[in-house]
């Protein structure tokens, strides 16, 4: 069996982030009998500029998208869209908009210890934001998500109240956006093939397929 890594630029406050989650999960679910996948979960920040407090949510989205109109209509195809693979956004629930920078330094500790609590960690988070409205700026929201996902709470608070890494995840975000990566979700399958975008899970399942064929056969040519 093939294996691809899967690295997936993405932020937590992220709509179409979390719903890209969702439909990577049900592809890698479709080809797991087929190919193996690892997922790497890479910082991006849609809103660097906002202060570590947060900023008001309703206020920043309708300046950012023209009204509350707008609003409403991308809120509503989101959550049609959400409940088609298990997500319950709760947009009315989010009142700050937060600074993601410590949650991506979250998900980095949690990506060093092992792939499996890195996924929970940004399962918690996008669920803690989405889902429950709560602020994943906040260090006592993060500190809840890493002991849940299995990490040690008291290293962790520690870690957060440092500047730990803080360097590592902006220079991490300015690369990727040297690369080209101007919007998320984006996935890149084996550090060659780009798929910008929370496409539908039957055209990530057959781009995995397509990769692993392509790698079997290279490496048949080999032999």
């Amino acid at each position: 069996m093939e294996r691809i890594v899967i690295d997936v630029v993405s932020d937590v406050v992220c709509p179409w982030c979390y719903l890209g989650k969702a439909r990577l999960e049900l592809a890698i679910s479709e080809v797991q009998d087929e190919v193996g996948v690892d997922v790497n979960w890479r910082p991006y920040r849609l809103n660097p500029d906002y202060p570590p407090e947060g900023v008001d949510q309703k206020a920043a989205l309708e300046k950012k998208l023209g009204g509350p109109e707008r609003v409403a209509e991308g809120h509503k195809m989101l959550t049609d869209l959400g409940r088609q693979v298990g997500i319950n956004f709760n947009f009315d629930a989010i009142t700050i908009g937060p600074n993601t920078l410590d949650a991506h330094r979250l998900i980095h500790w949690a990506m060093i210890e092992d792939r499996d609590k890195a996924d929970k960690v940004v399962d918690g988070l996008f669920k803690a934001n989405f889902e429950q409205g709560l602020n994943v700026g906040d260090h006592d929201v993060l500190l809840d998500v890493a002991e849940k996902a299995g990490l040690d709470r008291a290293v962790t608070a520690s870690l957060l109240a440092s500047d730990a890494d803080r360097n590592l995840v902006v220079e991490e975000i300015e690369s990727a956006q040297k690369m080209g990566v101007n919007g998320v979700p984006f996935f890149i399958f084996d550090q060659q093939y780009a798929v910008s975008g929370a496409q539908t899970p039957d055209v990530i399942a057959g781009a995995l397929r397509d990769i692993a064929k392509a790698k079997a056969e290279a490496r048949a040519g080999m032999n």
